[in-house]
């Protein structure tokens, strides 16, 4: 279901030549960067997985801290590492995508940052923007390196998150 704005609180518009061997500039040049393949190791480029990625850490971590507050805590030290994957479908399409998000918060058990997780979740704007089309799991770990202790959920094109 398509959820209509409101009220619009920013606009932005990049604009993108040449596709995944092009460039991408945004209209305040601001972000102004070149592109290759994910594949292709070219010195001085990204690609669009790793701008998703990058905005969506940015953006589930904005939300974790808008909501740390209803859970008494305070998420000013939380990690957030977004992995996206760029893999074949068996759709018309052809292709799709799969993300990660692992989150770390000193003094927490990956058990219970999980339902804080879920309540980012439901707030995040990428979060809202990929559900029921991108599967997501959310990955609580006990420490940035994620070695000791995790638990995790996943979403799926069903969208059975929380």
């Amino acid at each position: 279901m398509t959820v209509p704005l409101t009220r619009s609180l920013y606009r932005t518009t990049a604009h993108a030549a040449g596709g995944r061997t092009g460039s991408v500039r945004t209209d305040d040049g601001r972000l102004d960067v070149r592109l290759a393949p994910p594949r292709k190791k070219v010195p001085g480029t990204t690609n669009p997985e790793q701008l998703f990625a990058a905005g969506f850490a940015a953006c589930f971590t904005s939300a974790l801290a808008e909501v740390a507050v209803e859970f008494g805590a305070d998420a000013s030290t939380a990690r957030v590492a977004c992995e996206v994957q760029l893999g074949t479908t068996d759709t018309p399409a052809g292709y799709g995508l799969a993300v990660t998000l692992t989150v770390s918060l000193p003094g927490w058990r990956a058990a219970d940052l999980q339902p804080l997780l879920h309540r980012a979740d439901a707030v995040c704007p990428y979060s809202q923007a990929v559900r029921g089309n991108v599967p997501l799991t959310l990955l609580a770990v006990a420490d940035a390196a994620g070695a000791t202790e995790a638990t995790g959920s996943a979403g799926s094109a069903a969208d059975d998150r929380a």
